[in-house]
């Protein structure tokens, strides 16, 4: 059943490159080179997969949806961080520090063995972190001296999405505890 699962993952994540594939030859303005394709397609058919993996701890679909949630939430995170950047572009090392935000998540996740009320605490602390990653920021590279676009209230506002994300999941496991 895993091997099929997984080849129906592969064949997903080849599909939905084919979009800026075709777009890179249809459509001027998709400008994506092999290391794009490679890097979206290692993040989709990871996520997919860590999902496929994890949501079958359990059966109850709080889990489910919970397990779908924090891994959206790092999909989407790591996504934008690596598109453009959170605080200034991509290329601002500010934006660095959220790879701690991933390995709070991830690192909390092996620690809890995935259990639903460990996975909430873990959760919980991955929001947090995620929402300290603009304060330090804002202390160590002020407007001042780099970009912050979209602005501090722009990237403030971004983070707590995220950490919302993370919240909402930690919710989830604390209700499949039950």
């Amino acid at each position: 059943m895993l091997n099929k699962n997984i080849i129906r993952i592969a064949l997903g994540t080849a599909l939905i490159l084919l979009v800026p594939l075709l777009g890179n030859h249809f459509v001027n303005g998709w400008n994506w080179d092999l290391f794009d394709f490679a890097f979206a397609g290692t993040l989709l058919f990871g996520t997919s997969l860590a999902y496929e993996l994890l949501a079958r701890k359990s059966g109850k679909i709080t889990y489910r949806a919970a397990v779908g949630v924090a891994l959206a939430a790092a999909f989407i995170l790591v996504w934008v961080n690596g598109a453009v950047g959170i605080i200034g572009n991509e290329g601002n090392p500010a934006n660095l520090m959220y790879f701690g935000v991933l390995a709070v998540g991830f690192i909390g996740s092996l620690m809890a063995r995935f259990k639903p009320r460990a996975m909430a605490r873990t959760l919980f602390a991955t929001a947090l972190t995620q929402m300290l990653v603009p304060v330090i920021a804002l202390l160590v590279w002020p407007p001042s001296t780099t970009s912050w676009a979209p602005g501090v209230f722009g990237v403030f506002v971004l983070n707590a999405f995220f950490a919302t994300l993370f919240v909402v999941s930690a919710l989830l496991f604390r209700r499949a505890a039950r």
